[in-house]
Order: structure tokens, then C-alpha cells, then sequence
């Protein structure tokens, strides 16, 4: 398998939800400051988490009948994100960012992981001053086979100046950046390859069964059952491989603890980071980790 171009940071990852309202209500109880709804031709809908350099998609089904069917060389962002809440909600795409989603659409045809369409589209956004401006994304699809609950691609932003907002970025529980994306799976060595390949040659961490891929921005925690448990307090279901959640960086973990217990938000604590349980956060374990 080849190796596409050079290394890719986090850019952002796709968490379904059921009730966009309920789903932006939980992490405001949180301390994420979370954005204005969003509605896609194609059937969803969505509200940003946004960090700098990358963000949170909280995804829901809008309109189930604007939702094309996938067919041969043509991923449909609408149905998977159908189909993996039909599964139940938590986040079901790791994406990666893209200097030129053309090449990498190349290239991952090439690399034998992706032999999609390319796909680009555009939508206004709202500044915090209420200025509507043009947002506009170019993505390119890859497939691992042995992971076909999880979604993969790469996102190119044409006016990123109009997307990022340090406004957006401030959140009340002081986090800083997102950190990582947790994938769980029977056998993290059956995904070296792909995952290789999507990061661009990423370097690699090695665990005992498990491995962290180390990004530009963020990281890829790859973990069997044992390893999610021991580092995330969690007895997921491996098989198939699944995402488990996410991680975010702040300044201290008590103010943090503090809001939670506030909240009455149930989490456990450890030395390096606060977990919030799948069950208490829609299907998403989120965990706050210390800078």
C-alpha cells in the first residue's frame, strides 16, 4: 500500500445525534461554546464546536428524503450518517485535513484506499456580528474494509478566513484544542495499513496491542477493548472497530470537575484527564485532558 503525500492534522470529526437542540444544550452544560444550526442539501443538518485549527460537527437528520443512496465510486455523507445513527448516536467519522483534496483524492486511489468521487460544496455562514459570508469545502473519501461502521475523508476549506472565528474558539471550560480521536477495535494491527496510508505517514506510537498515531494537530488513539479500559474507564464493544470519542486539552482539570459536578454531569477522574461516559454524552466519550 502507498503512502499519499505528507502527514494530515485532525480537522474535524462528525458526532450523530438525534436532536440537534438536545445535542447543543449537553455540550453548553459542558462549557463548549457551540454554533448556530447549519442545514446541507443533501439532508443534514449540523452545529460547530469549534477549536483552532479543527472542530466538533454535531450531525442530525433534517430532511430524510433529501438523502441520495450510495452507489459504486460515490460516497453519500447523508446515508452514512443515516445509517450509523440507525446504529445508535456517538461519532462515526474521523476527518483529516487537506491542503488539495483533488491530490489526495489521487492518491488515495492509488493507495488503494478510496476510489470515490470527489465531492465539494458550499453553504453561507454567520459571523458573531450577524454578517452572512461564503464557506466553501472540497473532501475526498477513503474506505478501510475492515472498519465499515467508521467514516474517513479529508476536508480542503477555500475561505478559511470566512470558517475560523477566535470567537468561536473561547469556551467556558477553557479548552484549548482538540486532541485526539479515540478508535476501538479487536485488532488494531489491521488498520496500520489504512491508517498509514490516510494520515499521509503519520509517525506511530507504538502500545503493547494498541498504537497512537501522531498528527500535525492531534492524535489517533488506536486501542483494543483492554487499553480503552484502562485509559478511557470504558468496556466498549470492539468488534466491528468503532470510534469511541474524542479528547480536548485544558488549562487545569478541577474547574472543569467543579462544572461537571454542577451540572450533575456524571464523569470519572484520573491523574491525567476527566472522562464523561458514552451513556452521560450521547453515545461519545468525552475526556478533558490537562495541558
Amino acid at each position: 500500500m502507498e503512502n499519499p503525500t505528507q502527514a494530515r492534522g485532525l480537522d474535524h470529526l462528525v458526532i450523530g445525534v438525534r436532536d440537534l437542540d438536545a445535542a447543543g444544550a449537553l455540550y453548553e452544560r459542558l462549557g463548549f461554546r457551540v454554533g448556530a444550526r447549519n442545514r446541507h442539501p443533501w439532508g443534514t443538518e449540523n452545529r460547530i464546536v469549534q477549536f483552532p485549527g479543527s472542530f466538533l460537527e454535531l450531525i442530525a437528520i433534517g430532511d430524510a428524503g433529501a438523502i441520495e443512496e450510495p452507489r459504486p465510486g460515490r460516497f453519500s455523507f447523508g446515508a452514512f450518517v443515516r445509517d450509523a445513527l440507525a446504529r445508535g448516536e456517538g461519532m462515526s467519522m474521523l476527518v483529516l485535513e487537506s491542503r488539495d483534496a483533488k491530490a489526495d483524492n489521487l492518491a488515495f486511489a492509488a493507495a488503494g484506499i478510496g476510489a470515490f468521487e470527489p465531492f465539494s460544496f458550499e453553504r453561507q455562514a454567520r459571523r458573531p456580528s450577524g454578517e452572512e459570508v461564503r464557506v466553501a469545502f472540497s473532501l475526498a473519501f477513503a474506505d478501510d474494509p475492515e472498519a465499515p461502521e467508521c467514516g474517513f475523508f479529508v476536508c480542503e476549506q477555500h475561505e478559511p478566513q470566512n470558517f475560523w472565528n477566535p470567537t468561536f474558539q473561547q469556551h467556558e471550560n477553557g479548552t484549548t484544542a482538540l486532541t485526539a480521536a479515540i478508535m476501538v477495535t479487536d485488532d488494531p494491527e489491521k488498520h496500520r495499513a489504512f491508517l498509514t496510508a490516510f494520515t499521509g505517514s503519520a509517525e506511530i506510537f507504538e502500545g503493547n496491542e494498541d498504537f497512537v498515531v501522531d498528527l500535525p494537530r492531534g492524535r489517533v488513539d488506536v486501542l483494543d477493548a483492554e487499553a480503552a479500559s484502562a485509559i478511557y474507564q470504558t468496556s466498549p464493544e470492539p468488534t466491528p472497530a468503532r470510534f469511541l470519542g474524542f479528547c480536548v486539552t485544558v488549562p487545569a482539570l478541577e474547574p472543569v470537575a467543579e462544572r461537571l459536578r454542577a451540572a450533575g454531569v456524571p464523569f470519572a477522574q484520573g491523574e491525567e484527564r476527566l472522562i464523561v461516559p458514552a451513556e452521560a454524552a450521547l453515545g461519545c466519550v468525552i475526556a478533558f485532558e490537562q495541558a
